[in-house]
């Protein structure tokens, strides 16, 4: 493996390390900040959410739906197993496995499937897409549908 795949494979993990902090902490704009401007985040195959402005949109409601489920005060995103294939100089994908702990411990799991780019202007790489698929929820989950 030569140099150059290793430093795009880890600036791959950064970004999806920086999506996963933010999220936990409610920074939804540096989320967002991880997609390139007209991003897409699709969930469960169906729902996709296209743009920034869409994406912060997203990003702030979905707090609001566990208000019903109790008081959600930790987040905490988990990734593992990331199989990165890097597709040339500024393209790679990349699949993860996730899970999620919160106040009830292993709330939901599931698989992300990312789309990367090189964005010469800040010098990281973002995602043009990405797929989150829920695979199960724990019983009492704040997410579950």
């Amino acid at each position: 493996m030569e140099l150059q795949e290793l430093l795009i494979r880890e600036a791959v993990r950064d970004t999806i390390a920086r999506y996963n902090h933010a999220g936990d902490r409610g920074r939804f704009e540096a989320m967002v900040g991880c997609f390139t401007t007209d991003g897409v985040l699709t969930v469960h195959d169906d729902t996709r959410h296209e743009g920034r402005g869409a994406l912060i949109a997203f990003f702030s409601g979905v707090r609001g739906t566990t208000s019903g489920r109790g008081e959600l005060t930790m987040l905490r995103h988990c990734v593992t197993n990331t199989l990165i294939e890097v597709n040339g100089p500024d393209a790679a994908t990349a699949r993860s496995y996730f899970f999620v702990l919160t106040d009830i411990g292993v709330d939901h799991w599931g698989t992300y499937h990312d789309h990367l780019v090189a964005d010469p202007a800040s010098g990281r790489w973002l995602f043009t897409s990405r797929s989150v698929r829920t695979d199960g929820y724990a019983a009492g989950s704040f997410f579950a549908p």
